[in-house]
């Protein structure tokens, strides 16, 4: 689908040289000679390297659009992650470096997560966006650590290091932001 230069958002999918782009920032500039123009970030979707464009609202560009098919995660092989069609049943073999190596230590066995893909062809696999892990050791509270608003280090199920508030224990379930293994709040089960 053709669109304006100056339609672009951030997540759209454009293809520019030869190749598929994800925009990951926008900016619109309006300089004082001259038309103004829209100056976006791009990341080629395929290999991750990045260029700067700058797109007039004379322009067009053909902004694409993935098919997105929700899969259920079987297991892994190495760097080979294995995913299986809820509908078809059928499986995917997919990379680690489609996942991001930090984002693939939190897929869990029967988790349910979002494969993009263009001309069948998997470029990219969501997860959700947090997840419910138990924390397997946490430090100890250094007394006075409670009097600000201070975090202390923990060892996830996974072996990923998070930090999270110091009366957090060791063999509390926890909820863990996907995207930064950030702590998000303490599980309700």
């Amino acid at each position: 689908m053709k669109i304006n230069g100056n339609a672009i958002r951030p997540g759209n999918i454009i293809e520019h040289q030869g190749g598929l782009w994800r925009a990951v920032k926008i900016q619109h500039t309006q300089p004082g000679k001259g038309g103004a123009y829209l100056q976006v970030e791009l990341k080629d979707i395929r290999n991750g390297t990045k260029l700067n464009e700058r797109f007039r609202s004379s322009e067009t560009v053909e902004r694409i659009r993935l098919d997105q098919k929700e899969y259920q995660f079987l297991f892994s092989d190495g760097d080979e992650y294995t995913f299986m069609d809820n509908e078809t049943y059928e499986q995917i073999t997919v990379n680690v470096d489609l996942i991001g190596s930090e984002t693939a230590q939190f897929l869990q066995d029967g988790m349910e997560v979002t494969i993009e893909s263009f001309e069948d062809s998997p470029i990219g696999v969501t997860l959700p966006e947090t997840v419910t892990m138990t924390l397997i050791a946490a430090d100890p509270v250094v007394k006075g650590q409670t009097a600000s608003s201070s975090f202390k280090p923990a060892m996830l199920e996974n072996n990923v290091r998070v930090l999270v508030p110091p009366y957090i224990e060791a063999g509390t379930r926890i909820i863990v932001n996907t995207a930064d293994a950030t702590y998000v709040s303490r599980a309700k089960d």
